[in-house]
């Protein structure tokens, strides 16, 4: 095998894999020897470093690792610190408003009151940083605790969870109501 396919080859691993990869297991992969890999490996650093490229490869441990180059962490800073976007749907205001106003709250509490799996509304909510994981609720299962977080103070412009408005007796069987003609308007089919 030449040297630039075998660059190629394992430029491809090292990338894919993300991690460390010892060079016996490449070479065993490609049917070569070992000192055949770290000879395309130290000819991809020198290429890399002459190129004044954006990855480089690094050694752990006697293993490789495809990383990122020193030269550019401060960029890498910059983007890291720029705000998160997101989107907020119908189903995760919906969670997020009963999490609110019932938190600390578990899964199982957010499902019997939405009436379908919150797990995905829930893991959006807690990967968006507007709720979070308070503590498990002392019973069988021992089943995880949600409430909301400063962010979601934050974003909503609210100072403590008090300042939430409250519902009227006559909103709360408004919400009943539609929710009862929701769940009888549902088509089962067989």
């Amino acid at each position: 095998m030449k040297l630039k396919e075998m660059e190629s080859i394992v430029e491809g691993i090292l990338f894919a894999m993300g991690g460390t990869v010892e060079p016996s297991k490449i070479a065993k992969a490609l049917e070569v020897e070992d000192k055949q890999v770290v000879e395309a490996i130290e000819s991809l650093k020198a290429t890399y470093k002459k190129q004044n490229r954006g990855i480089t490869i690094t050694e752990i441990n006697g293993a490789y690792q495809m990383c990122t180059s020193p030269d550019i962490y401060e960029y890498l800073i910059r983007i890291a610190k720029q705000p998160k976007k997101y989107v907020l749907t119908d189903v995760l205001l919906e969670t997020l408003s009963i999490i609110a106003y019932k938190q600390p709250i578990t899964k199982s509490e957010i499902e019997k009151i939405r009436g379908v799996s919150s797990d995905f509304a829930v893991s959006k909510l807690v990967e968006f940083g507007l709720c979070a994981e308070l503590g498990r609720l002392d019973a069988p299962g021992r089943p995880m605790l949600f409430g909301t977080t400063e962010e979601f103070l934050r974003t909503f412009g609210v100072k403590s969870i008090e300042e939430l408005p409250e519902l009227s007796q006559s909103q709360i069987e408004e919400f009943k109501l539609e929710a009862e003609n929701e769940a009888n308007n549902v088509e089962v089919t067989i």
